[in-house]
């Protein structure tokens, strides 16, 4: 019964409310899966590997079944071209992801501090390794807040975008937040930083995520028309970063079999996550 209640009371708050709470819990897995560094000093790079394939295939899920599939739906409702908005959508959001690439600094993990990404700065590597996670953090909080102002707008009368496709997205992308805590916290470990140093930086790369959310869903909600973009303009950043970064990541240390079997793994959580509550 008091479940029950809990879900009801968050049925009923704003749409910015419910994004802002998702986006929160999404940092909380992430400082979880940080905090990790507080009970061991190492974590096994093929776990690692495993964990960003697995990430990787979640996105690829949610991206497809969670925001393509809706704003192709909302875009034949409002009467346009039914693939127009997804793919216009889709390529601004890999474009914009990728002009913040190019000038953001940042780290891979697993490169040296020489191969750092974006305009060079005299930044420590932990802080390009925070960096790094927080680029592919920022288009994960908007597709959770634009699928909760989808949810009100009430404008797809075919139902995939709903509270509970949100609800599925947000617990997908919590999950796969764990290891990302761990990819940042555990090597900093490694190379004899604190843990309580160590434990910060990796859960502020998901501080992100709560305003993120609320950002997608405040757009979305004061600007309809721009609904069925911008689920393709979530859904090209999160490509753009799993082609990008994830893949390549998962598979630089030679465990390609096991990051592609943490991709299938991923896919297959996030698609039945999506199918069944959507």
């Amino acid at each position: 019964m008091q479940e029950l209640q809990i879900v009801q009371w968050f049925l009923d708050l704003h749409p910015l409310w419910q994004a802002f709470i998702a986006g929160t819990w999404c940092w909380i897995t992430t400082a979880i899966g940080a905090s990790v560094v507080f009970l061991n000093k190492g974590v096994s790079r093929k776990f690692l590997d495993w964990s960003l394939g697995f990430a990787a295939g979640v996105m690829i899920a949610a991206s497809i079944w969670s925001l393509l599939e809706p704003s192709m739906d909302m875009a034949e409702s409002l009467g346009l071209v039914k693939w127009i908005p997804a793919t216009v959508g889709f390529i601004l959001g890999a474009l914009t992801i990728r002009l913040a690439d190019a000038y953001v600094p940042h780290l891979h993990l697993g490169l040296p501090i020489d191969e750092a990404e974006g305009v060079q700065t005299k930044w420590r590597r932990a802080t390009l390794l925070v960096m790094a996670i927080t680029l592919h953090n920022i288009p994960e909080g908007l597709a959770v807040g634009v699928l909760f102002g989808a949810a009100a707008s009430g404008i797809d009368p075919t139902g995939t975008a709903t509270v509970a496709a949100a609800v599925a997205l947000a617990i997908g992308i919590s999950i796969q937040n764990l290891p990302e805590g761990m990819a940042v916290s555990m090597p900093l470990r490694g190379e004899g930083v604190k843990r309580s140093i160590s434990f910060n930086y990796g859960q502020l790369s998901g501080l992100v995520n709560p305003p993120s959310a609320v950002i997608g869903a405040l757009a979305v909600i004061f600007i309809q028309p721009i609904l069925p973009y911008a689920l393709g303009f979530a859904a090209g950043a999160m490509i753009f970063v799993v082609v990008e970064e994830l893949i390549p990541t998962s598979q630089r240390a030679g465990n390609t079999d096991l990051a592609t079997l943490g991709t299938v793994i991923g896919f297959c959580v996030m698609m039945v996550l999506d199918v069944s509550l959507g």
